[in-house]
């Protein structure tokens, strides 16, 4: 000892090594553990600016802040008209109009009315003018002199205008957390007004691989050396699945370096993954110095898969620690089932989910002869396998893309696909999850507050507006889980109950406040009751209104109000409760019914006219699903209720 010299240590005890030896867990046990000491955790996040923000996962949940469009437009060349003008026009039989003196174009607010019997020339995208609830295509037309035309086809209400709000409604959930943001999602923010976001830090995450036999691609092989396999293929699944890889190279079978080289990875990492040096093996050093490295340390080495039993999974002071086998099979096989959800998680990501390519079309699909057609589609679970439910937003819709699957083709010779036919669905990305939880029906802001809770555990919600009675025609058929519905019968006095089917049982939501909605200052409505209000606008030739679409719940209220009355605007029809607050709020109409915080969020005055109930119509066989309980357990948390009363509606 006198002498200097360095004392070697002896090797372990036999005894000493039989406590490294495997102790097999199952894959559910193992994975369990894992993530009981990994979270929950905070997810680093940054801001970014939305021209660098593509590829990233948005830290937050991102709600609309206008309505787009934010106004009614055009969706061809043509003639604001007024559709009652025109509905006898045809090609034998022209409507004579007159123009009116100015020409609307994007970027330009019009400033006369379009009266009975007059026209103004409009281009795609321009504004639509007061007085307007249609467009007539050009080509459908002929001049009739220097100020007049001859319309030869008629139209309807509606016809070629989007309303606004009937992409993006302002506040509804346009994004959540977690959620890719590719091409198609920064169009949507840009749609908004959004130029920066908030999106999680991707985990940096360490790649070593260990072993003497090892040789980097491009170096010459020396007698039983191989290739180094897994630090590229491990590197690049790290980064495919959220995290940004950091290849640390091949590391000798070597105790001090390979320790020296964890601990450095270790400082500078959010996450470790080595492959080699998990078996029984003399050689094999990783899991004896991950015990040195932080708590709790191996959490299990030894899982009961095929291939990759000689799994080891660590955390060491918060940080995972990963020891793949060594065989690339393994390797890759342990890494994608057991590792990729912790990763993804760690990155704010949603969990990995593979794609399928046929389903069934619910309704039927009109399409134009002579022209292919490509359908967008969104992808729900049906009662025998899949079901592609069209967008019907338009082809001028941001979210028509961005929010579908994928889309199906019919073919020029073909003027419509029939309700229940098997598609061939073309995907958008390689890996679409099917919703856990779908919701067809009337559409609220309220809705998102209590499927919020879901989204942040994980579960996909599709929910598709298509008005009360398209939800509960859905439900019958069993193409969703849950039809929101706010339907009145005359006969019973009551809401939504009696409009239920054999199968379908009710879920009481929320109630809120319908009524009137006007522009702050005018007299026929300020300070009035909604009976006292109406018969003051109906007494005026120039009080125009905004409708609501056939089908939809607000409509019965409307036509029950109006009592038979068909004034100026009735046929005006917009599909949402935003879209009639902004044609109020723009001067288009001066009346219409919405319910109390779309009114107020514009700053709109309001007279109450009706408390409706917004339930639930359940389809009983799906009842047992998780994602649906957890659908009503969320429901009923205190959480979702105070979300709702704070948004101004009325939990049941």
């Amino acid at each position: 000892m006198s002498s200097g010299m360095t004392m070697i240590p002896k090797p372990p005890h036999r005894a000493l090594e039989q406590e490294q030896f495997l102790k097999i867990l199952s894959r559910e046990e193992a994975l369990a553990r894992f993530e009981t000491a990994l979270f929950p955790r905070a997810i680093p996040s940054e801001r970014r600016k939305l021209v660098d923000a593509l590829g990233a996962a948005l830290a937050e949940d991102i709600t609309a802040p206008i309505d787009v469009p934010p106004f009614d437009r055009s969706n061809v060349d043509g003639f604001a008209v007024r559709s009652s003008d025109i509905s006898a026009a045809g090609e034998g039989a022209p409507v004579n109009l007159v123009l009116n003196g100015e020409t609307i174009r994007c970027g330009i607010a019009p400033t006369l009315q379009v009266a009975t019997g007059t026209a103004t020339p409009i281009a795609t995208g321009g504004p639509l003018p007061r007085g307007a609830d249609a467009v007539v295509m050009v080509e459908h037309t002929q001049p009739s002199g220097s100020d007049a035309i001859e319309v030869r086809r008629a139209v309807s209400p509606g016809q070629f205008v989007s309303y606004a709000g009937s992409d993006i409604a302002r506040g509804e959930a346009l994004l959540r957390a977690g959620t890719i943001i590719g091409s198609r999602e920064i169009g949507m923010l840009a749609a908004c007004g959004v130029a920066e976001v908030k999106v999680a830090r991707k985990p940096r995450v360490a790649v070593i691989s260990t072993g003497d036999e090892l040789v980097q691609p491009g170096g010459a092989l020396a007698p039983a050396a191989i290739y180094d396999t897994n630090g590229a293929i491990v590197a690049a699944a790290i980064d495919e699945n959220g995290g940004e890889a950091v290849f640390l190279g091949a590391i000798p079978d070597d105790e001090a370096k390979l320790e020296a080289a964890m601990r450095g990875a270790l400082k500078d990492a959010d996450m470790l993954v080595l492959s080699g040096g998990t078996s029984k093996g003399a050689g094999d050093l990783s899991h004896r110095i991950i015990g040195r490295l932080g708590q709790p340390g191996i959490i299990a080495h030894g899982v009961a898969l095929k291939p990759g039993k000689p799994l080891c999974l660590a955390v060491c002071d918060g940080k995972p620690v990963v020891i793949l086998p060594g065989f690339p099979t393994s390797a890759m096989f342990t890494f994608h089932d057991m590792i990729v959800p912790a990763l993804r998680q760690m990155a704010g990501l949603p969990p990995r989910s593979d794609a399928k390519v046929s389903a069934t079309v619910p309704v039927r699909i009109a399409s134009e002869l002579g022209r292919a057609e490509f359908v967008m589609v969104s992808l729900v679970e049906g009662r025998d396998g899949l079901i592609a439910y069209p967008s019907g937003k338009g082809s001028g819709a941001i979210t028509s893309f961005a929010q579908a699957d994928g889309f199906l083709r019919i073919d020029a010779l073909a003027d419509q696909m029939p309700a229940g036919t098997e598609a061939e669905v073309t995907l958008f990305t390689p890996h679409v999850r099917v919703p856990d939880l779908v919701i067809v029906g009337s559409h609220c802001t309220g809705l998102d507050l209590v499927t919020a809770r879901l989204a942040h555990a994980g579960l996909t919600v599709r929910s598709i507006a298509v008005g009360s009675l398209g939800g509960l025609a859905a439900a019958k058929r069993g193409e969703c889980d849950l039809a929101p519905i706010h339907l009145f019968d005359d006969k019973s006095e009551t809401y939504n109950t009696p409009y239920l089917a054999e199968g379908l049982e009710l879920v009481p939501g929320w109630r809120r406040m319908q009524g009137i909605v006007f522009r702050k200052g005018d007299k026929r409505f300020e300070g009035r009751g909604a009976k006292e209000a109406i018969a003051f606008a109906l007494a005026d030739r120039d009080c125009i209104m905004v409708n609501r679409n056939q089908g939809a719940g607000t409509r019965i209220l409307i036509d029950r109000l109006l009592a038979g009355a068909r004034p100026d605007g009735y046929w005006n029809q917009p599909r949402s409760h935003n879209a009639v607050a902004t044609a109020v709020a723009q001067n288009r109409a001066d009346w219409g019914m919405t319910i109390a915080p779309v009114a107020h969020a514009v700053g709109l005055g309001f007279i109450p006219l009706a408390e409706e109930h917004y339930d639930f119509a359940l389809v009983t066989a799906r009842k047992p699903r998780s994602a649906v309980q957890a659908f009503l357990a969320a429901l009923g948390t205190d959480e979702a209720r105070a979300a709702l009363e704070r948004a101004g509606f009325r939990p049941s």
